[in-house]
């Protein structure tokens, strides 16, 4: 097996649809042999616990309502590209991952981490919801096959949350500015939204070296 390590954030469009390129060309080669790993990186640390008015949020950050706009519909049509369901409309917090991160950190524990990596993006980005707060997380735990009063009690404390705060500052430290980053049998590092067709290529070379 050939070791994926992925950097994401929920809340990254551009991770949401980097997954459905991937999803797509796991799906087309059912023998890949990745091991397929997901790792913290907030792209906005300094969003508080309760988080922010999306709105509000981006037009601060991209400079008015008209560039948001712009934003929104850029990645709505990459998204539909993708095969990704976005409803930027449903949104209406941009909430703090920290959390998010501790409970990817978990279900890799429980061997349930992309259906959790799955799910926070589906709730964030088709549903609107605030995976910031413990509740939704809890659930999506639970949906996921978690038990949902044992990360409710988890999330509730400090539990892992030094471990995923190092993680973090690690990739940090290595170099890592933008995600998705995905790192290829840790040695090659690859970024952005790549293209079900770069990840094809990618599986059918691993599988060439493999063969001889």
């Amino acid at each position: 097996m050939t070791t994926l390590d992925i950097f994401s954030d929920p809340v990254c469009p551009w991770c949401l649809i980097g997954r459905a390129h991937l999803q797509a060309a796991l799906a087309a080669r059912p023998g890949h042999g990745l091991s397929i790993a997901w790792h913290p990186f907030q792209l906005d640390p300094e969003i508080p616990p309760e988080g922010y008015d999306r709105q509000v949020y981006m037009e601060a950050k991209f400079g008015g309502g008209a560039a948001v706009a712009r934003t929104n519909e850029h990645v709505e049509k990459a998204a539909a590209e993708a095969g990704a369901e976005v409803n930027i409309a449903a949104i209406t917090r941009r909430p703090n991952t920290f959390n998010a991160h501790r409970l990817i950190h978990w279900a890799g524990l429980e061997g349930c981490q992309d259906a959790v990596v799955s799910a926070l993006m589906h709730a964030y980005w088709a549903e609107g919801r605030d995976i910031g707060a413990p509740e939704v997380l809890a659930d999506i735990a639970a949906g996921a096959g978690m038990e949902r009063a044992v990360v409710a009690r988890l999330l509730a404390s400090d539990a892992d949350a030094d471990e995923v705060a190092a993680r973090e500052a690690h990739a940090r430290a290595r170099g890592l500015r933008a995600v998705p980053t995905f790192v290829i049998g840790n040695a090659h590092a690859v970024e952005g939204a790549q293209p079900a067709e770069f990840w094809l290529r990618v599986i059918d070379e691993l599988a060439g070296e493999e063969a001889r």
